[in-house]
């Protein structure tokens, strides 16, 4: 009898059955290497990874922009990513040249001074002397060291000849921060004219896998973050400019000297959690001690209730997208993300707490379709007849 020799492959161990079932089902296999993938690329490249997010947030806001941008130009996208990124750039310097040249007229101003005080002596202003509690210490204090003349010079040469290595290191911790920034701006810059050029490729490929990997929920689930991105960039940039605006015109009502300085200022401190209650709250505190107390208690309450009706209405609407993140969530997300990434944390924590969120309704979404579906067997079952008999074949 003819035995014919059964095919086998060679393996890494011994011979196998070309048949042979894999181990490890290939989907669960792709998830793993996936995974691995992606916590090796975190591993080595997290240096680029707040680069990478900024620019993964600029593309996400301004896409509406770039996609008519290109549309106009016909389609070509080298050309519709380069004029983006030349726009991004006079949106980034134009403001940064207003500061400097702004900086350096205040501190114009404040050297000034210094030498004028320098020279007759600094008296001591009223609102330090009416400050409460603290008030007759702090006039104290500055008549020794800044009310006689050449007062300033000395406490500058004191404090620059004690503490000229700490001045040197700061110095240069100061350059090599410069330096970081200059060189993380300019990689985030180049991701961003690749998102730009090529970003619908790489999003159809991430599609391909998504849907391999999480069937029936990767769209759902992927389209919430550009959706948070874009919300939550432009919800936070109108609620900070409409802050700075209005406790602009509360400062120039209440008498606050460089009025549209301190508006510019809660401006910017209002993309930060808790930074425009702290700008409009010193401020008030200054106008008390200045001998305006009903000016400043006005401004307090007026900031507090303004800030009560942002947070309470119009920053869940605004932050959040789809996901109409609640008031909790949202703020757990900025302080987090403050926390752990900066300036770039405060979009990234919105995000990752909107994720957060949609999974959570998914998983209570299809626990509730669970429930009903079972609980509708049961009164299905409750509802047929006890006792019925056979069918007579």
């Amino acid at each position: 009898m003819d035995h014919k020799p059964q095919h086998r492959t060679q393996s890494w161990i011994g011979t196998g059955a070309s048949t042979r079932t894999p181990l490890i089902p290939s989907v669960t296999a792709a998830r793993w290497l996936l995974l691995g993938v992606a916590i090796a690329a975190v591993y080595f490249f997290h240096g680029f990874l707040v680069p990478v997010l900024a620019a993964l947030i600029i593309a996400f806001a301004s896409q509406p922009v770039y996609q008519d941008l290109n549309r106009r130009l016909g389609d070509r996208r080298k050309l519709s990513a380069a004029i983006a990124i030349v726009l991004i750039l006079m949106f980034l310097i134009v403001p940064v040249v207003f500061a400097v040249i702004y900086m350096s007229r205040e501190l114009e101003a404040w050297i000034t001074w210094a030498a004028q005080a320098n020279r007759v002596g600094a008296p001591v202003p009223d609102w330090i002397d009416n400050l409460p509690v603290i008030g007759l210490w702090v006039t104290e204090k500055w008549k020794e060291y800044l009310g006689k003349p050449g007062d300033i010079g000395q406490l500058i040469q004191a404090a620059s000849g004690e503490n000229i290595g700490s001045i040197y290191r700061t110095a240069l911790f100061v350059s090599g921060r410069i330096f970081g920034l200059v060189l993380a701006a300019l990689f985030m810059l180049i991701a961003l004219f690749f998102l730009y050029k090529d970003g619908d490729k790489f999003a159809g490929q991430l599609d391909v896998i998504g849907e391999r990997l999480f069937p029936d929920r990767w769209y759902r689930i992927s389209r919430v973050v550009p959706a948070t991105i874009s919300s939550t960039v432009i919800g936070m940039t109108v609620i900070a400019v409409g802050e700075g605006v209005v406790l602009g015109i509360a400062y120039y009502l209440a008498g606050v000297p460089n009025y549209l300085s301190f508006g510019l200022l809660t401006a910017v401190m209002a993309m930060v959690p808790g930074g425009a209650p702290l700008t409009f709250t010193l401020i008030s505190a200054y106008l008390v001690a200045r001998g305006t107390p009903i000016n400043g208690i006005a401004l307090m309450a007026w900031g507090t209730i303004e800030l009560f009706i942002v947070d309470k209405t119009l920053r869940p609407r605004l932050v959040g997208g789809p996901i109409k993140l609640p008031f909790l969530p949202t703020f757990f997300g900025l302080v987090g993300g403050v926390k752990t990434m900066g300036l770039i944390g405060l979009f990234v924590g919105p995000v990752l707490m909107a994720l957060i969120v949609a999974i959570w309704r998914e998983w209570v979404l299809e626990a509730s379709h669970i429930a009903a579906e079972r609980q509708a067997e049961q009164e299905a079952s409750a509802a047929l007849p006890k006792d019925v008999p056979p069918k007579p074949e």
